[in-house]
């Protein structure tokens, strides 16, 4: 029987920059001979992405909002997640369900006791294995969406409190589970993330080695 996959996830607020870094980390990797899928949220399956548009796009109810990033999560999470992990391949998605914690949990102020039964409900117990949470001042963030970004998403257009709520839900997460987080500095640049990142990776993937004496998704 293969062993079970890793599930990694990449977190932070819109402009902390993680999005620059997916396919960077996905490369090393497989560099180091590790089957991976590549995946994203709100997304990763055919259901998932016609949701993306609705929730990034359409005004709609807060309630309304959390219930359809959840029925996205649950398609992305029994049907490409999952079953990738039960292979013994690593999945790496760019957000999960921490970022509901932090976006509507925190930011749209809805509070995390809804999102954990929502969370249970779906993932019953199971969920990321390590979590890469991009972290920079505020003002950097916008800097870097003004720059960046032509057309901006609901999100995006938020006020300045709603990401600070945002960014404090984030590190709330980071004190409740401590083990599954690394807190990278991206203030820097590409480079001094991606040191950071090479670190972080190399004690992950010799962590994993060390369950059986083989990297899972390695033949």
């Amino acid at each position: 029987m293969a062993q079970q996959g890793c599930f990694i996830t990449l977190e932070g607020v819109d402009g902390a920059g993680k999005s620059t870094h997916v396919a960077w980390i996905a490369a090393w990797l497989k560099v180091q001979e590790i089957s991976l899928i590549e995946t994203r949220e709100p997304g990763g399956t055919p259901v998932g992405e016609h949701l993306r548009e609705l929730v990034l796009h359409q005004p709609m109810d807060l309630r309304t909002e959390t219930l359809i990033m959840f029925a996205a999560r649950n398609e992305h999470w029994r049907t490409v997640i999952q079953p990738a992990l039960a292979r013994g391949q690593w999945v790496l998605c760019d957000r999960y369900t921490d970022a509901s914690f932090a976006y509507q949990g925190g930011g749209r102020q809805l509070g995390a006791p809804a999102i954990a039964q929502l969370e249970h409900w779906v993932q019953q117990g199971l969920g990321p294995d390590c979590t890469f949470l991009f972290d920079v001042p505020l003002e950097i963030a916008q800097k870097r969406l003004q720059s960046g970004r032509a057309h901006a998403d609901r999100f995006e257009q938020e006020d300045h409190a709603f990401f600070e709520r945002t960014r404090q839900a984030y590190h709330e997460r980071v004190q409740a589970e401590p083990g599954r987080f690394v807190v990278i500095d991206a203030c820097g640049s590409i480079e001094d993330v991606r040191r950071q990142l090479t670190a972080a990776l190399q004690v992950l993937v010799s962590r994993w080695q060390g369950r059986d004496g083989t990297l899972a998704g390695r033949p």
